[in-house]
């Protein structure tokens, strides 16, 4: 039998909500509304809600769409591929870096690098 007929429906309901949850986290990471996301699947802003909160299925090609979207593989919001853990602190970073031009994130690349060239020789 395969593993989709063994599931209990509980179990696809954990499934779907998860993949609600991630879906969420990845778009809010980024900093996507509902409104730009649902617009650039082709659907309502309510089936995107929908589908964050676990309560509608997203089709194949829309997990791939979003995938892209959010520079995450499939396997990720599906449970397959385990996220590499990044800290609170790291995302908050990020999300403030995100909006940068490209040269201040040239700048604070320079500014890590002095930072941890600073720490080793703290510690050398």
């Amino acid at each position: 039998m395969s593993k989709d007929r063994d599931m209990r429906p509980d179990d696809k309901e954990d499934d779907r909500k998860t993949l609600g949850e991630r879906l969420r986290e990845a778009r809010e990471y980024l900093g996507f509304s509902q409104d730009q996301v649902a617009m650039f699947l082709g659907v309502s802003r309510s089936a995107l809600s929908l589908m964050e909160s676990g309560q509608r299925k997203v089709d194949a090609l829309e997990l791939k769409k979003l995938a892209g979207l959010y520079k995450r593989s499939v396997g990720y919001f599906t449970g397959e591929e385990d996220d590499v853990a990044i800290g609170a602190d790291v995302k908050h970073l990020a999300r403030k870096v995100s909006d940068l031009s490209s040269e201040d994130k040239e700048e604070l690349a320079r500014f890590a690098d002095f930072l941890r060239a600073r720490k080793q020789k703290q510690e050398g």
